[in-house]
């Protein structure tokens, strides 16, 4: 069976995400990128998929860094290097038969480049589509079994549940990794 690979250029989905886009344009990268960790790290869960997440040191210059966050790669490019060509030589160096990589990017050049490898390609407005699907999906799923609960007068609102569960999934990984 294959393995499920996902590359994301990070800054370019988050300037294709209105709601990403729009905290971006505002100032607020960090909560763009964070914000944007927490989507991927709910599609991770549903999809069950590897995600390498590239940012590039155009915004945050001299980091150079990789760590691990809610079970996704994160990776900050060199200051010298972008998040294309580090997404170039990903793709080269782990396509295989054995995985199937995606990279999620709007950049033309770089679809066809990754395209040329043997990689999958898709926009980042296309990914946000398979993301809500993914979630609605999920939620689909799971409301059946969820109903089927006695449930006490819970003064907790749909959103703050959804919060807390964030939370509590935070909260299970070991410390180095949060």
């Amino acid at each position: 069976m294959r393995r499920h690979l996902l590359i994301v250029d990070g800054y370019n989905v988050i300037g294709n995400w209105p709601a990403l886009a729009k905290l971006k344009a505002d100032g607020h990268f960090d909560a763009a990128r964070d914000q944007l960790l927490d989507e991927l790290a709910e599609y991770r869960s549903h999809e069950n998929a590897n995600i390498v997440v590239v940012f590039d040191a155009m915004y945050v210059p001299g980091i150079g860094q990789r760590y691990d966050k809610w079970d996704l790669k994160i990776v900050f490019t060199q200051e010298d290097q972008t998040a294309d060509s580090y997404i170039e030589k990903l793709a080269n160096d782990l396509n295989s038969p054995l995985v199937q990589l995606t990279v999620v990017t709007s950049d033309q050049a770089e679809q066809w480049t990754v395209f040329s490898r043997g990689a999958l390609r898709i926009s980042s407005r296309d990914f946000l589509r398979e993301v809500q699907r993914s979630h609605v999906e999920f939620t689909k799923s799971t409301d059946p079994f969820i109903m089927r609960e006695n449930r006490r007068n819970v003064p907790w609102r749909t959103d703050q549940l959804l919060q807390l569960e964030k939370m509590r999934r935070r909260m299970e990984q070991p410390p180095h990794s949060r």
